[in-house]
C-alpha cells in the first residue's frame, strides 16, 4: 500500500458578502463546475498564497508529492474485504487521493491530476454494480464496498469534492458512466437502501445526509438535496436540519462526546459550505442561533491542554484537534464567522490548512501576526440535550499552555449506542498528561486481526461499565443495570457551576433513579494558593439511600505506586478477580487491607507525585486492583487502580488530589515526594451541606463547605453535627486560603 501523507484537503470557501473574501460571487448558480467548495478563482487565489503563508505553502507541497506517488502507482479497487484489511484501507487511500488530486487539478490547473481521478472512477464504475452488501457487515447497516453504510459515505463526502472539480475536463459519456453506475448507485444506496441509517440522529446519518446532500448540488438534483436536508419522508423527521437541532445542545454540546463532535464535524461543516453556497437562503451558518460555531467552540476548549479530546464514551485516548475532520472545521469557522485568535492558535497547534479560501486566510493571517497565537480557553459549563436541561459537562481550567491542569466532570447524557455508564466520573489532566484517566474505549481501530478492527467484547464487558470509570458504584452493578434503553431515559442534573476566582471554582451535579434508592452528588473544586506551587482538588462524593448497599470509590491511575499508608495483604500468585460481572470480572484483586483513618495513596507518573487523600470514615477496605483478569486475548490495557469500599446507607467520600514534587531519572532527582496537605476531615455533612477541614505544615488550614440542598449563591446554610453547627453562605465556601496575586 502506497503511503499516506495526511495532508488536510478538504476545499472550502466564502460565500458573497463575508468581508474576508471580499464581494467574489461564489459559486451558487445552477450547474457550475466547481463549486460545492472551490471554484476556479479560489483555486488561483489558494496558488498565489502558497508563496507567502508557509503553512499553505507546505500543505500544497505535500498534497502534490502524495498525489504524484498514487498517479506513478498502478490504480487498484480491490474486492470488499475485512474492515481494517487492505481492501478497507485500499478504498479509504482511493478517496483520500482522487479528493486530492481534484483540488490540485482547480488549483494548478494541471489536467494529468483530472485525468487520474476520471481514470479511477471508471474503475470504480466497472465494479460498483455487481456488488451487494458487504459480506462482513455483521450487526452493522453494510454498505457494498465497505463493511458499514458509514464508510461508504465517507468515501462519497470525499468524491463528491473530487468529482466536482474535475467534472468539466472529463467526457459527456465518462461523465453518464460514472455518474450512473457509481455516484448516483451509491447514494440511493445511502438513502432508499438504507433510509433508517439515513434518518437515523446520529454521526452515521450526519455522515450520510452530507454524502447524498453534497452529490446533489454537484448534480444539480434537488431530489438528493431535498432529501439529505429534511428526510427520507421529507417532514424533517431526519435530515440535516433535525440533526443539528437534535445532536447539540444549545451551547454547541454533542451528546456523543468531544471525540464523536469531532468526527462529525467534518460532514456538518462540508456540507453547510454546500448548502451555503447552493441554497444560501437557507443561512445555515446561521441556523439555531449559529449552532456550528458553538459545536466547534465547545469541542476545541473541551480538549485536554495538549489538545488531546478527552476520552467520553467510546472515544480514543490520542485524538486530538489536529484530526483532519477539526482543521476543516477550523478553517471555515474561521472563515464564515469572522477571525478569532484563538482559532488561529488552534490552527497553529493544528500544522495544517485546507486548500481553500479558509485555508489561505488562516495561514496568511498566521503568517502576519507578530506574535505566536497562544490558546486563552477559560472554565466553562456546557449543559446536555437538545433543550440544554438534562444536565451536562463543566470543565475546570487553572494555568495556560500544554502543561496546564484541566478538570472535567460528566453529568449529562448517556449519548446513545457510544455512551458509558458513569455519571459523575472525572478525568483529571495536569503537567501535560491525563493523570487520573477514562478508559475510552476497548478496540484496536481498523487493525483487521483485532476483530477485524471492530469494538472488543470487552468494550462492552469493561469499557463501559461503571467500574472502569471514577464514579461510585453501588453494590457492584454498573448503573441502570447495563440496559442502554433504561439509562437514556436518564441524565445527570446541574448543581451548580461557580468561577469565583482563579483560586477558586466548583463544579456540582446529581445522579438520580441510576440505582433504585439511591442519590448521588459530586461536587469538586479546583484550587489555588500561593503557598502551594500546583492546583489541588477538592472531591465531595456524597451517596443517600435509607437502605444499606455497598459503595465502590475507584481511582484510575497512571504510573508507579509509590507509597500508601494503608497496611495490607498481598495476593500474589493467588491473586483472583474481583467479582463475575458488570466489570468487576476484569479487575484482578491484587492486595487488600483496612483502615479507619485517612487514606492516602501516592504515585508518580511522568515527572510529578500524585496522592489522593481520603477522610477516614469507620471499616473502609482498601482493595489494589489492575485491569487483565478474564482477557484471553490480552485485548484490555494493564493498568492500576484501587477502591475504598464501604457499606451503609449515605456515605460521604471526602478526598483532596494534590499534584506535588519532581523527578527526574536522568537527574537522578527527587523533590518532595510527600503530599503538603497532610490531613483531611469531615466535619459535618447532613442535607443541607458538608464541611470539610484540611490541614498541612505551613499554618495551611482550610475549611471546604458545600451545599446538598436548592442551588444559590446567597442563601445562608447551617450543616449541623453532633452538637456542632457550621454556617456559610452561597453553593460553595472556601476559608484560609492564600488567593494567587
Amino acid at each position: 500500500m502506497r503511503h499516506h501523507l495526511r495532508v488536510m484537503v478538504t476545499a472550502a470557501a466564502i460565500s458573497a458578502g463575508m468581508s474576508m473574501f471580499g464581494s467574489t460571487p461564489l459559486g451558487a448558480q445552477s450547474g457550475a463546475h466547481p463549486s460545492i467548495f472551490l471554484t476556479r478563482a479560489e483555486g488561483q487565489q489558494v496558488r498565489a498564497r502558497a508563496a507567502t503563508a508557509p503553512l499553505l505553502g507546505r500543505t500544497l507541497t505535500q498534497a502534490k508529492a502524495t498525489v504524484e506517488a498514487a498517479m506513478r502507482a498502478p490504480i487498484e479497487t480491490p474486492p470488499p474485504g475485512e474492515a481494517g484489511g487492505y481492501s478497507h484501507e485500499r478504498h479509504k487511500q482511493n478517496y483520500r487521493e482522487m479528493q486530492l488530486a481534484g483540488m490540485l487539478y482547480t488549483i494548478t490547473g494541471d489536467r494529468r491530476y483530472a485525468s487520474w481521478v476520471g481514470r479511477v472512477l471508471e474503475q470504480y464504475a466497472g465494479m460498483y454494480p455487481a456488488l451487494g452488501p458487504h459480506p462482513l457487515s455483521k450487526n452493522q447497516a453494510p454498505g457494498r464496498l465497505f463493511h458499514q453504510s458509514l464508510n461508504e459515505a465517507n468515501w462519497l463526502v470525499a468524491v463528491s469534492i473530487a468529482y466536482d472539480c474535475v467534472y468539466d475536463a472529463l467526457t459527456p459519456a465518462q461523465r453518464t458512466r460514472i455518474e450512473r453506475d457509481v455516484l448516483r448507485s451509491m447514494a440511493d444506496w445511502l438513502s432508499v437502501r438504507q433510509a433508517k441509517e439515513f434518518d437515523r440522529i446520529h454521526n452515521h446519518g450526519t455522515w450520510a445526509v452530507a454524502a447524498v446532500g453534497m452529490l446533489g448540488f454537484v448534480l444539480n438534483d434537488s431530489a438528493y438535496v431535498n432529501r439529505a436536508l429534511y428526510g427520507t419522508k421529507g417532514d424533517r423527521s431526519g435530515g440535516f436540519l433535525r440533526q443539528l437541532d437534535e445532536l447539540f445542545s444549545p451551547d454547541g454540546w454533542y451528546m456523543e462526546g468531544p471525540y464523536y463532535v469531532r468526527y462529525a464535524l467534518l460532514p456538518f461543516f462540508q456540507f453547510a459550505e454546500a448548502v451555503q453556497r447552493g441554497r444560501p437562503a437557507v443561512r445555515i451558518y446561521a441556523y439555531r442561533d449559529s449552532i456550528l460555531k458553538k459545536a466547534l467552540f465547545a469541542a476545541v476548549n473541551s480538549a485536554f491542554p495538549n489538545g488531546v479530546f478527552p476520552p467520553i464514551n467510546d472515544a480514543s485516548r490520542t485524538m486530538a484537534v489536529d484530526a483532519p475532520e477539526v482543521i476543516t472545521a477550523v478553517d471555515l469557522a474561521y472563515a464564515r464567522y469572522g477571525a478569532d485568535r484563538n482559532l488561529l492558535a488552534v490552527a497553529q497547534q493544528q500544522g495544517s490548512v485546507l486548500l481553500s479560501a479558509a485555508g489561505a486566510a488562516v495561514a496568511t493571517d498566521l503568517a502576519a501576526s507578530r506574535t505566536p497565537p497562544v490558546l486563552a480557553w477559560r472554565s466553562v459549563e456546557y449543559t446536555d440535550g437538545a433543550n440544554g436541561q438534562r444536565g451536562g459537562h463543566g470543565v475546570l481550567r487553572a494555568g495556560q499552555g500544554p502543561q496546564a491542569t484541566m478538570l472535567l466532570l460528566k453529568y449529562g447524557v448517556h449519548g446513545e449506542g457510544h455512551g458509558h455508564f458513569d455519571k459523575l466520573h472525572f478525568s483529571l489532566f495536569d503537567n501535560g498528561r491525563e493523570v487520573i484517566p477514562d478508559y475510552g474505549f476497548a478496540r484496536w481501530i481498523n487493525i483487521e486481526p483485532k476483530t477485524g478492527g471492530r469494538y472488543l467484547p470487552e468494550n462492552d464487558s469493561w469499557a463501559m461499565q461503571t467500574i472502569a470509570h471514577n464514579t461510585v458504584v453501588v453494590d457492584e452493578r454498573t448503573q441502570s443495570d447495563f440496559v442502554e434503553k433504561e439509562s437514556e431515559k436518564l441524565s445527570g442534573e446541574r448543581h451548580f457551576f461557580e468561577v469565583q476566582s482563579p483560586s477558586v471554582q466548583a463544579v456540582s451535579a446529581f445522579a438520580k433513579g441510576y440505582w433504585p434508592g439511591v442519590t448521588a452528588q459530586r461536587t469538586m473544586l479546583l484550587l489555588r494558593d500561593r503557598r502551594l506551587p500546583n492546583p489541588i482538588v477538592v472531591d465531595l462524593f456524597r451517596v443517600v439511600s435509607e437502605t444499606e448497599h455497598q459503595y465502590d470509590f475507584p481511582i484510575h491511575y497512571r504510573g508507579q505506586l509509590i507509597a500508601t499508608n494503608v497496611g495490607y495483604q498481598f495476593f500474589g500468585s493467588q491473586r483472583s478477580a474481583l467479582g463475575s460481572r458488570f466489570g468487576y470480572e476484569h479487575l484482578w484483586k491484587e492486595a487488600a487491607g483496612r483502615s479507619d483513618s485517612t487514606v492516602r495513596v501516592t504515585w508518580l507518573d511522568g515527572s510529578r507525585y500524585y496522592t489522593v487523600s481520603t477522610a477516614a470514615a469507620p471499616g473502609t477496605e482498601v482493595i489494589y486492583a489492575r485491569t487483565g483478569a478474564k482477557d484471553s486475548l490480552f485485548n484490555l490495557i494493564v493498568e492500576p487502580m484501587y477502591l475504598l469500599r464501604r457499606r451503609g446507607t449515605t456515605q460521604l467520600f471526602a478526598s483532596v488530589i494534590e499534584p506535588h514534587g519532581f523527578f527526574s531519572e536522568s537527574l537522578e532527582r527527587s523533590e518532595q515526594a510527600r503530599p503538603l496537605v497532610t490531613g483531611i476531615r469531615v466535619l459535618a455533612s447532613d442535607a443541607e451541606g458538608s464541611v470539610v477541614e484540611l490541614t498541612g505544615p505551613r499554618g495551611l488550614r482550610w475549611q471546604v463547605s458545600v451545599t446538598h440542598g436548592a442551588a444559590s449563591r446567597t442563601a445562608a446554610r447551617t450543616v449541623r453535627n453532633a452538637g456542632s453547627s457550621f454556617t456559610f453562605t452561597g453553593n460553595v465556601q472556601v476559608t484560609g486560603l492564600e488567593p494567587l496575586p
